[in-house]
């Protein structure tokens, strides 16, 4: 399943990529449903800087889902090699829920809109082999996939989206 969003930040380039990738622990406090953003693990060589933060949501477990899913599987791994030569973000999400059965991975491009502000241009695609997901019957597991990739989506996406929104009122709140 493939997703994208892009989004409009009013703050120069330069600021908006250097802060989403280095502040993301503090701009968590400005996006709903997630509890926080915990830095695994930072290296730096030249202008490439690898990262991994693990993402700690707050969401409730549909009843559907219940079964096989647990309040502590609302986590999921973020690896980004952001590329500030060319200002992009190559990234891979690894949910705790899922692990072997899902894979997830995009790039956020940034774009100097010649107005003085940023466009945030996020591509993504999610696949999940539900066979490998445990507590779903085999049996069921084609017809479920695409509800479980669904709500896998409706949990990461919009909070991929969110953070633009959350870092445009973090910048917007240090500007002041």
């Amino acid at each position: 399943m493939k997703f994208s969003s892009e989004s409009q930040i009013a703050h120069p380039r330069d600021t908006v990529f250097a802060v989403y990738r280095d502040s993301l622990p503090e701009i968590a406090a400005y996006i709903p449903d997630v509890r926080e953003i915990i830095v695994r693990n930072k290296s730096v060589d030249g202008c490439v800087t690898k990262i991994h933060n693990e993402w700690v949501a707050d969401r409730e477990i549909p009843r559907l889902m219940a079964s096989f899913l647990r309040p502590e599987h609302l986590r999921w791994d973020d690896h980004a090699v952001w590329d500030s030569g060319i200002y992009s973000c190559s990234w891979s999400l690894k949910t705790h829920a899922f692990p072997d059965a899902v894979m997830c991975k995009g790039t956020n491009k940034f774009v100097d809109d010649g107005n003085g502000g940023t466009k945030v241009v996020l591509s993504g695609e999610l696949v999940l082999d539900a066979r490998k997901v445990k507590g779903v019957p085999r049996l069921l597991a084609g017809r479920i996939t695409p509800k479980i990739e669904q709500f896998i989506v409706m949990l990461i996406t919009p909070n991929l989206e969110q953070v633009n929104e959350s870092l445009q009122r973090f910048l917007d709140d240090r500007a002041r």
